[in-house]
C-alpha cells in the first residue's frame, strides 16, 4: 500500500526546503532536502558544462543542509580551491533562506575530460582544499574549518569535516539528477533536480560519541592503532542511510517525508518545521559603489571602457554600469 502523508497528518515541505528531523530511538538528528526551481534558476543563468553544473549542484545541496543549521543571523560559505579543472566552487548561504553559487573552471580541461569520458567529480576537483566558513556578523569572530581534497567526493568531505573538526559521527548522501520532458509539439527540455540527507549521532552521554583517534601517520612501525567500537545505534543509523538510492533523492515524486518515513518508521522519526530556500544574491549597486570608492584613480582608469566601468556579479550575472571615478 502506498504511503499517504495526509493519513499521518504530515504536510510535505515540497521542493526547495530543508526538513530537520530526529530519530530519538537511535539518538540521531539530521536534515533532508529536495531542490528543484532554486537549483534550476542558479544553474540556468550560468550555462556551465554539464559536469560542472552537476558538481556545483552537489555543493549547493551540501551547503543547504549545513547552512540551515545556523541558529543565528549569519552566513555559511563553502568554498573549494584546487588545481583541478574546476579550480573554485563557492556556495554562500545567508540566514534565514538565501543561497547563491558560482564556479570557476578551465573550459578546455573540462572539455578534454568530457571527451575522454573521465569527468568524474574527483577528476574535476583535483587536489586542494575545501573551506567551510561561519560568519556570525561584524562583532563576532569567524570560524573556518578546512578539509584536504585529495581525490575524495563531497560526501566524504562532509564526513571528514565533522569527524576531525567537530568530533561528531556523520553520514551524508548527496545526489543530482536531470529531468527531461517533451510537451506536445515542443522541443525536449531539461531541468535539474537534487537532494540530500545528513544524519549525525548525538547521544546525551559523551562516551557514546567517542571515535577512534586519527592516525597521525608517524607512529613507529608495528604500533597498534587505537580502535573504538562503534555504538550499535549509530551502526544501525548509518546502514539505513546507506540504503538510500540516488533516484530517491532526485525524484520529485518522492518527498523527503516519504523517504524519512521509509528509513526510520520502525524507530520513530520526529519531523520539525521545514526551512525554505530561495535563490537570492546579496549584490547591490550601493555595495559595488562602496568597493569602487576604495580603488585608486589609476585602477579606475584601467577598468574604464568608453568612459564607463561595468561590473558583473559572478553569482547572479547582474551587470552594473558606473561613470569613471565617482561610481555614479
Amino acid at each position: 500500500m502506498a504511503l499517504n502523508l495526509d493519513d499521518l497528518g504530515i504536510r510535505p515541505a515540497g521542493l526547495d526546503a530543508v526538513r530537520p528531523f530526529a530519530v530519538e530511538g537511535l539518538d540521531v538528528r539530521g536534515r533532508a532536502v529536495a531542490l528543484g526551481p532554486v537549483l534550476e534558476s542558479i544553474l540556468d543563468r550560468h550555462d556551465y558544462p554539464e559536469p560542472v553544473s552537476r558538481l556545483l549542484a552537489e555543493a549547493i545541496v551540501l551547503t543547504s543542509l549545513l547552512g540551515t543549521s545556523l541558529k543565528f543571523e549569519g552566513r555559511f560559505t563553502l568554498q573549494t580551491q584546487t588545481e583541478g579543472p574546476v579550480s573554485m566552487l563557492v556556495v554562500d548561504f545567508a540566514s534565514p533562506d538565501a543561497i547563491r553559487a558560482c564556479a570557476t573552471f578551465d573550459a578546455d580541461r573540462v572539455a578534454a575530460l568530457m571527451k575522454a569520458g573521465k569527468a568524474s567529480q574527483e577528476a574535476l576537483l583535483g587536489n586542494g582544499h575545501l573551506a567551510m566558513t561561519i560568519d556570525q556578523g561584524k562583532h563576532m569572530q569567524r570560524y573556518q574549518g578546512l578539509v584536504e581534497l585529495d581525490g575524495i567526493s563531497l560526501e566524504e568531505v562532509a564526513r571528514r569535516y565533522f569527524e576531525r573538526s567537530e568530533q561528531i559521527p556523520t553520514e551524508v548522501r548527496l545526489s543530482v539528477g536531470e529531468l527531461f520532458s517533451r510537451p506536445e509539439g515542443a522541443a525536449l527540455t531539461r531541468s535539474w533536480t537534487a537532494g540530500g540527507i545528513l544524519v549525525q549521532f548525538l547521544p546525551e552521554a559523551p562516551d557514546r560519541m567517542r571515535q577512534a583517534d586519527i592516525d597521525p601517520g608517524d607512529a613507529p612501525e608495528g604500533t597498534m592503532s587505537h580502535e573504538i567500537e562503534e555504538d550499535d545505534a549509530w551502526v544501525e543509523a548509518k546502514l539505513l542511510v546507506e540504503t538510500v538510492k540516488d533516484v530517491e533523492l532526485t525524484d520529485p515524486e518522492v518527498s523527503v517525508e516519504m523517504l524519512l518515513f521509509r528509513l526510520f518508521h520502525e524507530r520513530g522519526v520526529r519531523l520539525y518545521e521545514p526551512q525554505p530556500l530561495a535563490d537570492k544574491c546579496r549584490c547591490s549597486r550601493e555595495k559595488i559603489e562602496e568597493v569602487l570608492s576604495n580603488f585608486s584613480t589609476q585602477e579606475m582608469d584601467d577598468m574604464t571602457v568608453d568612459g564607463r566601468i561595468v561590473v558583473t556579479c559572478e553569482f547572479c550575472n547582474t551587470h552594473y554600469e558606473f561613470d569613471n571615478k565617482r561610481g555614479h
